[in-house]
C-alpha cells in the first residue's frame, strides 16, 4: 500500500462535458466552454475545498485530460488530486498498454504522478488488474479504483491486488435516484463493510435531476443526453418538482437536493461542473442533512418513473 492517505472529499469535481468541443450543442453534452468561465471555475473551487478532479482519456479522447491540465496550471501539485482512467476497450497494441495509456495521460494532465487510477470498465479482470503492480510500485499511480465492475470482478481484481500487497481502494458506478443497482447488487454493502470509499457518477442524469429541464425546456437539441433523457422527462417530472420543493425549505435547489441524497447514502457524488456558479450548488449540497422522510419520499418517487437510465457503456450488475 502506499503510505500517504488518500483525501476523500464530500464531494468530487467531473469533467466528462469538458470532453466536449466547447461549442454549443456539439458533443456528448454540448456544453459550450469557455477557458475563462472554467478557470474561475477552478479558483472557486479551490476555494471552497472542492480538490478532486475526476477525467478519463475517453472523455473526448484526451480533450477534458488536456483542458483540465491547462485549468491546474495555476495552483501548485499538492494543492490538488487527480482521478483518471485506463479503459480496457481503448487500449493500444503495445507490450503495455495500460503504461502507455498512462504515459499520455501523465503528459496532457501536465504531472509525473496520479492521485487514483482508476480501470473504468473491466473488460478482462485477470489479464488488465496486474499491470495496477508496478505503476503502483513506480509512484506514478498512489491508488487505484474500479469503476463499472460489477461485484464478483471487484472481488477478484481485489484477491489480485491483496497478493501484491495493495488492494482496491475506491469505487465508482453510475448511482442516481433513478439508478440505484449498486444498492440492489451488494456492492454499496461490500464498500461499506471493507471501509472503500464509493463514488457515484451520473447523480444527476446528465442534467435531466437538475430541475432546469422539462418537455418545454428539453435538454440542448443534438447532444447524446438530449438523444437519451428528453423522452424520459414526463416520467421524471414528479421527482424533479419534488427535490425542487424540497431545496427551497433548505435555501437551496432541486440538483443539491439529489447531491445531498447521495451523500447521505455514503457516496461520494462525483458532479460535473462546467460553470462557476455549479460550486455554490455543491456548498449548499454538502450542508444539506436530508430527514429520513425525505430520502424515503424521493426514493419512492424516484420508483414511481420506472425508469431505465443504465448507459450503453455499463454492464448489466
Amino acid at each position: 500500500m502506499t503510505t500517504d492517505n488518500m483525501k476523500i472529499p464530500a464531494v468530487a469535481l467531473g469533467t466528462w462535458a469538458w470532453g466536449d468541443s466547447g461549442s454549443s450543442g456539439d458533443g456528448y453534452f454540448g456544453s459550450t466552454l469557455t477557458q475563462t468561465d472554467l478557470e474561475e471555475l477552478a479558483d472557486r473551487a479551490h476555494a471552497a475545498g472542492f480538490t478532486l478532479w475526476d477525467t478519463a482519456v475517453v472523455y473526448g479522447m484526451g480533450r477534458s485530460e488536456t483542458v483540465l491540465g491547462e485549468v491546474l496550471k495555476r495552483f501548485a501539485r499538492s494543492d490538488f488530486q487527480l482521478s483518471t482512467k485506463f479503459t480496457p476497450q481503448a487500449a493500444g497494441a503495445g507490450d503495455d498498454p495500460m503504461a502507455d495509456m498512462l504515459e499520455q495521460s501523465l503528459a496532457r494532465l501536465g504531472t509525473d504522478y496520479i492521485d487514483l487510477y482508476w480501470i473504468h470498465n473491466p473488460g478482462d479482470v485477470a489479464r488488465w488488474t496486474p499491470h495496477l503492480i508496478p505503476l503502483l510500485e513506480s509512484g506514478k499511480i498512489k491508488h487505484v479504483g474500479l469503476s463499472n465492475h460489477n461485484l464478483s470482478q471487484i472481488v477478484q481484481a481485489n484477491q489480485i491486488l491483496g497478493d501484491a500487497g495493495y488492494s482496491v481502494e475506491a469505487i465508482q458506478n453510475h448511482y442516481s435516484l433513478l439508478h440505484r443497482n449498486s444498492d440492489q447488487n451488494g456492492i454499496l454493502d461490500f464498500c461499506t463493510k471493507e471501509g472503500i470509499p464509493f463514488f457515484a457518477y451520473m447523480v444527476l442524469e446528465q442534467g435531466a435531476l437538475t430541475g432546469k429541464y422539462n418537455p418545454q425546456n428539453p435538454l440542448p437539441e443534438g447532444s447524446n443526453r438530449a438523444q437519451a433523457y428528453n423522452a424520459k422527462l414526463p416520467q421524471m417530472k414528479s421527482l424533479t418538482d419534488r427535490l425542487g420543493s424540497i431545496g427551497r425549505s433548505y435555501g437551496a435547489e432541486a440538483p443539491d437536493v439529489a447531491v445531498a441524497w447521495a451523500i447521505a447514502k455514503g457516496a461520494t457524488p462525483i458532479i460535473g461542473v462546467t460553470k462557476p456558479n455549479h460550486i455554490d450548488g455543491l456548498d449548499r449540497a454538502a450542508a444539506i442533512v436530508l430527514s429520513n422522510d425525505d430520502i424515503v419520499e424521493l426514493e419512492a418517487l424516484a420508483l414511481a418513473a420506472n425508469l431505465d437510465t443504465r448507459g450503453w457503456w455499463e454492464q448489466e450488475m
